[in-house]
């Protein structure tokens, strides 16, 4: 496997509030990497550094070999890094296969010729990629009428129209019925083992976390304690006191 990201000694602070404070990963390519913590942990902070939404005090950010701290978001998407967020982002009066028409436009920079509607364009890749996330058949509906778990499922969608070969999912599952979750995490796993794509995911639901996680990071304090397969994880005694509780004694 090919190195997708390398994050050394990254460091942000908020006033007096050190949020993130030297942590270092690495992420190969078809790799799912889990970020867990507890709330405070520094988690939405270290993607947000990651993904360039915020700018680090100290530390790099190497994606495929090249150092993007300094980059801009869009600029970051654009080398083939992806994003879902904890609460789905999508156009609500358009379909399904619009929303994922319009994620193609965007990367091929042909969304200033549109005038509100996406037309023909791309609809084929659309479709063909709703295929791959199980919902060719709700192709023609509205996304504001989904259930939510089809939502997240577009949203998958929509991420993976421009290719990316790392993408940041912030809570997958959140808000999702545990039937959905499984569902979901079964089938990104399929998807990006695949295609040889390396995910980088933040999640509560534990049960999603090591059933699905190659390797586990853990954060507390913004300090990362922990970081190995999740079975190495879930016995280790500073992440049982931290975090995990009676679920890291559980054999």
């Amino acid at each position: 496997m090919s190195r997708v990201l390398e994050v050394r000694g990254l460091a942000k602070a908020f006033g007096g509030v050190r949020a993130v404070r030297g942590v270092d990963l690495d992420l190969q390519a078809g790799e799912m990497l889990a970020l867990i913590g507890p709330n405070g942990a520094g988690k939405s902070t270290c993607f947000n550094l990651i993904n360039g939404q915020l700018q680090p005090d100290n530390g790099s950010v190497r994606f495929l070999g090249r150092d993007v701290v300094g980059l801009p978001p869009r600029r970051i998407w654009r080398l083939g890094v992806g994003r879902t967020f904890q609460v789905a982002a999508t156009f609500a009066s358009m379909s399904a296969r619009e929303n994922v028409q319009m994620a193609f436009l965007s990367h091929h920079r042909r969304l200033r010729r549109l005038v509100g509607y996406a037309g023909d364009a791309y609809k084929q890749e659309a479709c063909d990629l709703l295929e791959r996330v199980e919902m060719r058949a709700l192709a023609d509906r509205a996304a504001g009428v989904l259930a939510y778990g089809d939502v997240k499922r577009l949203e998958l969608a929509m991420a993976l129209a421009h290719g990316p070969r790392l993408l940041l999912m912030d809570e997958p599952t959140a808000g999702m019925a545990p039937q959905e979750r499984r569902s979901l995490m079964t089938l990104t796993s399929e998807i990006v083992r695949k295609e040889g794509i390396a995910v980088l995911f933040t999640e509560h639901d534990m049960d999603a976390v090591f059933s699905h996680a190659d390797r586990i990071a853990v954060l507390d304090r913004g300090e990362k304690i922990a970081d190995g397969r999740p079975e190495e994880v879930r016995r280790d005694s500073r992440v049982q006191a931290s975090y995990l509780g009676s679920f890291g004694a559980q054999s």
